[in-house]
């Protein structure tokens, strides 16, 4: 069986849920291509044992991060019954971009596969486990330290190939995003507001501080069934968006247990709420007791520091 492997980069070299992901197509049977976007790590992914080609693919569209760009340059060098990519931000978006070109079903976030393709992963929340089996050609999206990553001592073969794709629709779709707020299902730092903001006209406090951060800016349920002009994209939460970027910052939110359970993963979590006794200070990194117009613009001051 033929297997992808969309390698997982961090900065100029390969992040080691590569190695994982290797390892897992290894334990289904399948025989892994190494594919490297923007040729990033690509002698890193030779060495793997078990990696029977490595393909770098190199092109203009790489220089920014672009999903749908990213993807149609990665679907073109290769086919493969399977494609497996890691259960990040980027290994999702482009894995379903993939998935959605070649209309074939993708299963996002496993935590463990058999010969089959049997695929498990957690649902609602982590509450429950979820086991199903998948036909190929499908595409999966694997959680990091799920899997036991393969060894070294590889020597693939390592072939580069110059896809420039389409580089003026990866450019209007560059455009068109930088014209629009970021999802919180990409952003890696994230700034949310409940309830407790007063108005939703006192989101736009929130809104300078992403922009001066490159944050996205999230909205909790309480917020978003309360005030029409927040809407239901910016919801942080079990019957909105899991999100785990690297910073979330809540600002106004109680911390209602529907809430947590859509960020209480992000990596460092500060709170910012009046009430000293609010749920989401026991999930928080760091809390501070403020009021919104207190904190925030001591927030930005800081900010603009930097």
């Amino acid at each position: 069986m033929d297997v992808t492997v969309i390698a997982e980069t961090s900065g100029d070299g390969l992040h080691p849920v590569t190695a994982q992901l290797v390892g897992a197509a290894a334990s289904i049977g399948g025989t892994p291509t190494v594919l490297c976007a923007g040729g990033t790590g690509a002698a890193e992914a030779a060495s793997i044992s078990g990696v029977v080609k490595v393909i770098s693919v190199v092109g203009d569209c790489f220089e920014t991060f672009d999903s749908g760009a990213w993807a149609k340059a990665l679907n073109s060098v290769t086919g493969g019954d399977v494609i497996i990519a890691a259960a990040s931000p980027s290994g999702r978006e482009i894995a379903a971009t993939m998935a959605a070109i070649r209309g074939i079903p993708i299963v996002q976030d496993a935590t463990d596969l058999t010969p089959g393709i049997s695929v498990t992963r957690p649902i609602y929340s982590g509450k429950a486990i979820e086991t199903s089996t998948v036909t190929t050609p499908c595409a999966i999206t694997l959680r990091a330290n799920a899997f036991d990553s393969a060894g070294e001592g590889g020597s693939a073969e390592v072939s580069t190939v110059n896809q420039s794709a389409d580089v003026a629709v990866a450019v209007k779709e560059a455009i068109a995003k930088a014209s629009e707020r970021l999802d919180v299902a990409e952003a890696d730092i994230i700034i949310s507001g409940g309830r407790g903001m007063g108005d939703p006209v006192n989101f736009s406090h929130l809104n300078e501080i992403a922009d001066m951060i490159g944050a996205a800016v999230g909205a909790s349920r309480a917020a978003v069934d309360t005030w029409e002009e927040i809407p239901h994209g910016m919801q942080v939460g079990q019957t909105g968006k899991t999100v785990t970027p690297s910073l979330y910052i809540a600002v106004g939110i109680s911390g209602a247990i529907q809430h947590l359970a859509g960020m209480r993963t992000s990596k460092y979590i500060v709170a910012i709420n009046k009430d000293p006794d609010a749920p989401i200070f026991g999930v928080a990194d760091y809390g501070i007791v403020a009021t919104w117009e207190a904190a925030l613009p001591a927030l930005k001051e800081e900010l603009g520091k930097l």
